[in-house]
């Protein structure tokens, strides 16, 4: 492969990142809450970013002179990008007068992190998975409202009535 290749290959997992946190981030947006489209972008885009920058950016050193002496290790950007999502996260959670906001927005911040890093591994069929069953989650609750509301319970006595012809 040539470094442009390689190069393209990279922009792919942060712009595909950038897309799936876009596509969280309009739903989130859609319903009218604290973080949308852009932050759930940012955060997918940010993650792919430093997911790539972990595995490819430090090809130099681990190349070079102090190779011997130089270990990489990307799952440790991994863990940093959960612990940073973390106080973000909780930025987004309120408690007040007995009742917590913003714990699915904050878990839906989580989720578009993880999809960024598995963009930013190249793990593409798992991430849009993952994507597809976030917004799942994210619209069943006001699908299932939805249908409830359409369907009409029957009145007891209207039924009785039906079955005795009175």
């Amino acid at each position: 492969m040539s470094i442009m290749d390689i190069t393209l290959e990279l922009l792919l997992r942060v712009f595909i990142a950038a897309l799936f946190g876009g596509l969280i981030g309009l739903e989130r947006e859609y319903r009218s809450k604290m973080a949308g489209f852009r932050t759930h972008s940012l955060v997918a885009l940010g993650s792919a970013l430093f997911m790539v920058v972990s595995m490819y950016g430090f090809d130099g050193v681990v190349m070079g002179e102090l190779s011997r002496s130089v270990r990489l290790d990307p799952s440790r950007v991994a863990a940093g990008i959960v612990s940073g999502i973390g106080f973000i996260g909780a930025g987004a959670i309120i408690f007040q007068k007995n009742k917590v906001y913003g714990l699915t927005t904050a878990a839906g911040l989580w989720v578009t992190a993880a999809l960024g890093m598995a963009c930013g591994a190249g793990l593409y069929l798992l991430a849009l998975v993952s994507a597809v069953l976030v917004l799942a989650c994210m619209e069943m609750p006001h699908l299932t409202k939805r249908m409830n509301s359409q369907i009409q319970p029957i009145n007891e006595d209207e039924q009785d009535d039906e079955e005795t012809g009175t």
